[in-house]
């Protein structure tokens, strides 16, 4: 039982317990693949084709707020209650989440944090996704059998999800640190943004951390040691409050679960992330190198 404690199972960990016939009522695998229209991928296809033997496809679009503008904010306890309880999942039962994408982990890590922001701590990112699945040899399916409807009970944990509001307030006060997890680029405001109708940049104060300095060049999750330099290079005490901010509150997940393997699980996540603030902020509070925002 120790494993269900774990947030990252390797592959050959997960595929011990489907050779022993483990996937069931008390553990689920998840294809938890989700991909900006940019890139021209439909991840719901691509698990008809081919996944991991035993796993659900978890939309994440579907699992969302249909009443936001803004790409797959949170949804209301009862929605993710009743999503995950179709998936033949409990509050009993260890979930594997995993991704296809070519970087090893991309959208993973946000429904691994979904998951304990709702209150299911038993959960746990596959590391290296397909991409180190697959480079280990282990079989893929198109088989899939719909799973028995369980009755799951969400709790909200409130507290780990920031607004704009409060996003606001803190660059003036200064009071909590607040990494973004896109790249450089992005950052920086010299990279353009995957969706057409917002431009790149960051807000004051905002410490940059690409998602993918955490993964080494296979796809894996960074042992604890090299983590804990990235949070210190950048300046971030895991000691104190740290919020994350990304596109649209995917990537900053990286983040959270980073600094949850080095034994800080309360990191929060600005849900709408830079696809609202771009929207909602004044000029003055966008910093780029490249094209501002109109005024």
């Amino acid at each position: 039982m120790a494993a269900q404690l774990r947030s990252l199972v390797s592959a050959q960990w997960l595929a011990d317990a489907i050779r022993n016939n483990l996937v069931g009522p008390k553990l689920r695998v998840l294809d938890a693949s989700w991909y900006l229209p940019k890139t021209k991928r439909n991840p719901r296809d691509e698990f008809a084709q081919k996944h991991i033997p035993g796993s659900s496809f978890f939309d994440l679009d579907e699992c969302s707020d249909q009443s936001s503008s803004l790409d797959h904010m949170l949804p209301a306890s009862g929605h993710f209650s009743r999503y995950v309880g179709d998936l033949g999942i409990g509050n009993d039962t260890h979930v594997v989440v995993y991704d296809t994408s070519d970087f090893g982990s991309f959208s993973a890590p946000r429904i691994w944090w979904m998951f304990r922001l709702f209150g299911h701590g038993s959960v746990s990112v596959l590391d290296g996704g397909m991409k180190n699945w697959v480079a280990a040899g282990h079989p893929l399916t198109s088989e899939h059998r719909k799973p028995e409807p369980r009755d799951f009970r969400a709790e909200l944990n409130r507290a780990w999800v920031k607004s704009y509001e409060e996003v606001l307030e803190n660059i003036k006060t200064e009071k909590v640190q607040v990494v973004d997890a896109r790249s450089a680029g992005r950052f920086r405001g010299i990279e353009p943004e995957p969706r057409d109708d917002v431009l790149p940049g960051h807000f004051p104060g905002a410490i940059s951390m690409p998602f993918t300095s955490f993964l080494d060049a296979s796809g894996k999750e960074l042992g604890a040691e090299s983590l804990s330099r990235l949070f210190t290079e950048a300046g971030v005490d895991l000691q104190q409050p740290l919020w994350v901010s990304c596109g649209s509150g995917v990537t900053a997940c990286h983040v959270a679960l980073a600094a949850h393997l080095l034994g800080h699980p309360g990191v929060c996540i600005y849900d709408g992330s830079w696809g609202e603030w771009f929207k909602r902020a004044p000029p003055e509070l966008i910093i780029s190198e490249g094209e501002g925002k109109n005024q």
